[in-house]
């Protein structure tokens, strides 16, 4: 009866370096396969081409929520729509949401809601305030201006909702989206 284990364990831990190699290969052949068939490019617009379509989710908010839902008639198609959301589980809160890219690339957005004004204001406008330039005229509306928040913002209260166009554009394509802005449906 011989003593096998050194012969084994030789064995073993040649094989453990040999298939460690050989497993690094084969990742780098599937890495390698992976960056040449898979589409990239560092320069391009991570947004471009990914719009939304809105029409279906601002029907249904128009036919549910109880106060008239905003969205905007007449913007030229190079405003991308990027996000939509209609929240309408708490009767007393009700949210509607519609995201944009500008044509210069900025975020613009459409903020409604029922519930409590100054917290719903805050909330979507990243802790914006009152700025103390006081009115702009848009849409044949009177909005107030907020800044000092990561937005800056038009805001409207009215009795039913409160309206929020916010985002990182200059105020000239808050307005005009805010121009743009129907109000239909609510109960």
């Amino acid at each position: 009866m011989g003593d096998d284990r050194g012969v084994a364990a030789d064995k073993r831990g040649n094989n453990t370096v040999r298939d460690l190699l050989l497993s690094l290969v084969v990742l780098g052949f599937v890495v390698g396969v992976i960056y040449l068939f898979i589409p990239h490019d560092s320069h391009a617009d991570p947004v471009k081409g990914v719009a939304v379509s809105y029409s279906v989710e601002l029907g249904q908010a128009r036919r549910d929520a109880p106060y008239p839902v905003a969205g905007p008639e007449g913007l030229g198609a190079d405003w991308r729509s990027t996000s939509v959301s209609y929240n309408g589980a708490d009767r007393k809160n009700v949210t509607w949401h519609l995201g944009f890219v500008d044509p210069q690339s900025q975020y613009v957005a459409i903020e409604q809601s029922n519930g409590a004004a100054d917290a719903f204001i805050a909330s979507v406008t990243l802790n914006s305030h009152r700025d103390g330039t006081g009115t702009v005229a848009a849409g044949g509306q009177t909005w107030e201006r907020w800044t000092g928040g990561r937005y800056t913002a038009l805001v409207r209260k009215d009795p039913k909702v409160t309206t929020v166009v916010l985002g990182t554009a200059p105020d000239a394509q808050l307005k005009q989206l805010a121009a743009a802005l129907r109000e239909r449906g609510g109960q």
